[in-house]
């Protein structure tokens, strides 16, 4: 039941993503308590099992990432941290799966966080990058704010490149001691621009997480035939005959794949790779793992 809940292609539907997000929220959540037991893994008698309902600024993430179960803390609560997203929503992110592009899953993935980050406390931002255009909103804690945080992922149409390194100068400017930031994108680059972004973002702030979206048409390479592949970003075409060039596709793609894992690791960046058939709640772990850090 809880996976189906966090199954991406049951939002397809929804317009309000904030009902996207707290379904997303709810189902995690309703999963994990699932496994929790009484007694066992309980230290101090100020710790309770987290039950729905319960107020997730009571959440305790540091007994979570020793323990990997659930606790409320009613004695205290941990200060909050300055979440930032940053979502590319450049063309390639308009690449289709199924019924669910990128951006469209980026969406549900970024406002399933920002809504579990809201509501333990902490502020939430975001980053919108264009080649146009940077669309920013400022770190903030309030119903009207995540409701514009929900207003502004809505209207996001993917087009263009990504941006020249010279707009994203207030991306890189550090505002406050405790902050996360995610960067959601696929990766895809005309040369380094999307690297030299990652590189000086982990260079800003240690707790940096990339989370790379990918199609399972992209990992599988399930084309037939004869086909034409048009750049979402440049307009350039390019014949392929499907079945000669899947061999050496997913070679070079395997090779592609451990490279930005490894480079990504060696800066201390926190890497997850997202396929757009899956549910959402590796994400949310993710991220929790790290809000556990702080």
């Amino acid at each position: 039941m809880p996976h189906r809940l966090l199954n991406p292609q049951t939002f397809a539907a929804i317009k309000d993503l904030r009902l996207v997000a707290k379904a997303v929220v709810d189902g995690f959540l309703l999963g994990q308590n699932q496994s929790i037991r009484p007694g066992a893994g309980i230290e101090f008698s100020q710790y309770r099992s987290y039950q729905p309902g319960d107020d997730l600024r009571q959440l305790d993430w540091k007994m979570f990432a020793r323990s990997d179960r659930y606790y409320i803390r009613e004695s205290e609560v941990d200060s909050s941290v300055a979440v930032r997203f940053v979502l590319d929503a450049s063309g390639s992110m308009a690449h289709q799966d199924e019924t669910l592009t990128k951006l469209d899953y980026a969406r549900f993935l970024v406002a399933a966080l920002a809504y579990l980050a809201v509501q333990q406390g902490d502020t939430v931002g975001l980053f919108v990058l264009q080649e146009e255009q940077l669309v920013q909103l400022s770190p903030q804690n309030s119903t009207q704010h995540l409701q514009q945080f929900f207003h502004l992922l809505d209207k996001i149409k993917a087009g263009g490149q990504f941006p020249a390194s010279d707009r994203l100068s207030p991306v890189f400017q550090k505002r406050r001691q405790k902050e996360i930031t995610v960067l959601v994108t696929d990766m895809y680059e005309q040369s380094s621009e999307i690297s030299d972004t990652l590189r000086k973002l982990g260079a800003r702030e240690k707790d940096t997480l990339l989370f790379h979206l990918m199609g399972k048409n992209e990992l599988d390479f399930t084309y037939q035939g004869q086909l034409s592949f048009q750049d979402l970003e440049t307009g350039q075409t390019v014949q392929v005959l499907a079945d000669e060039q899947r061999k050496s596709y997913l070679a070079s793609l395997q090779l592609w794949l451990k490279g930005i894992e490894t480079e990504t690791r060696k800066k201390q960046i926190h890497y997850e790779r997202f396929h757009l058939h899956e549910p959402l709640d590796k994400a949310l772990r993710a991220f929790l793992l790290n809000r556990a850090r702080q």
